[in-house]
């Protein structure tokens, strides 16, 4: 298996943010190629230290790496990314994290 999650730092305008992500973002997202699952973080974020300025969390599941950058080369693929712009257009509030993982 292997994970794509992104983390988004919170936005200006939550409530903007919110409504972009859920009613155009995600439905976009789920339709990449190989797409298994899509999760997102439900309520505050929080650190073993404390608050955070992290937002929300999405975490995407794919069969493996190339499984992931087959989804991204995809029109779908491209669409989705050119849409992240759209609702967290500053690089700099967004982390992305790809990797392969395994039960232990």
């Amino acid at each position: 298996m292997a994970r794509m999650v992104v983390i988004y730092r919170t936005p200006k305008n939550v409530e903007a943010f919110d409504r972009h992500y859920f009613e155009i973002h995600v439905p976009l997202a789920k339709t990449l190629p190989g797409l298994r699952k899509y999760e997102v973080s439900d309520g505050p974020i929080a650190t073993p230290v404390g608050s955070t300025d992290v937002y929300r969390i999405g975490t995407l599941h794919f069969d493996d790496l190339a499984a992931i950058e087959k989804a991204f080369a995809s029109a779908q693929g491209q669409a989705a990314a050119a849409d992240r712009r759209l609702f967290a257009p500053d690089d700099s509030g967004v982390q992305m994290f790809l990797f392969a993982n395994r039960e232990v």
